[in-house]
């Protein structure tokens, strides 16, 4: 049996120390770029969620969901269960994943902890199959980190609309950067295990994040302006986004 040591180094091997690294300080600097200086218009915003959200279908359509299949051929029910725990985790983020930014006036000042739970759950899991995936790994990092940058300005928006203190912001920036590295070293473990089954996870786990990772990118992509006027700019950068996702790196 491996020890800990030695899976920890297998894993971090598997992604890539600059893997982590960008997983981390990319989420960071998005945040602490937005709370210092608050540059970021709520139409550039939404575009950046686009991109990201076309990104992440085509990446599952094209690439997850085949691998997935080529694991396990009866993994359908998983994909459904991820699918559908996204509403529950949406009900305690509050939809800050694709964009939505809720400030309740009653509860300013107030530390957001059942957002930040659903959010850090949310964060956590997406990043779990990057230990157990060897065709698309890449791709999930880069869709992931993509993925995180709109995420970590939003979360920024809203802490600072809600007046929480620079400090307890950054902590909380700090804490959701955490989350993916977190999950794809725990996921790692379990690929990694010699203990009876645990390894027969790792598909179940992708699959349950392909689920995540469709509810969160249609949300985004069936989302119409208040409007319903046709957005070519949208168009455009969704079309950019479902092609890049052609492209294995």
């Amino acid at each position: 049996m491996l020890l800990h040591g030695e899976v920890a180094t297998q894993v971090a091997a598997h992604i890539g120390w600059m893997g982590y690294s960008a997983l981390f300080l990319v989420v960071l600097i998005s945040g602490l770029g937005f709370l210092f200086f608050k540059e970021i218009k709520p139409a550039n915003l939404k575009l950046m969620l686009s991109f990201t959200g076309s990104f992440l279908f085509a990446l599952c359509v094209m690439h997850m969901i085949p691998e997935v299949y080529e694991a396990d051929s009866h993994i359908g029910l998983y994909i459904l269960i991820g699918f559908f725990s996204q509403l529950l985790l949406e009900f305690l983020s509050e939809g800050i994943e694709h964009g939505h930014i809720h400030v309740h006036a009653h509860n300013e000042n107030k530390f957001p902890f059942t957002m930040m739970l659903g959010l850090c759950i949310h964060s956590f899991l997406e990043a779990m199959p990057l230990a157990s995936m060897h065709h698309s790994g890449d791709n999930l990092l880069f869709a992931i980190v993509l993925h995180h940058i709109p995420i970590a300005i939003a979360l920024m928006s809203m802490l600072v609309a809600s007046h929480i203190s620079r400090v307890k912001s950054i902590i909380c920036l700090i804490i959701f950067a955490a989350m993916p590295p977190l999950g794809a070293m725990v996921s790692g473990f379990i690929s990694q295990s010699e203990i009876w089954m645990i390894a027969d996870f790792a598909p179940k786990i992708q699959a349950i994040v392909i689920g995540i990772f469709l509810h969160v990118s249609t949300t985004i992509l069936f989302e119409t302006d208040h409007d319903h006027r046709f957005n070519l700019k949208k168009l455009l950068v969704v079309l950019l986004g479902a092609s890049l996702a052609f492209i294995h790196f």
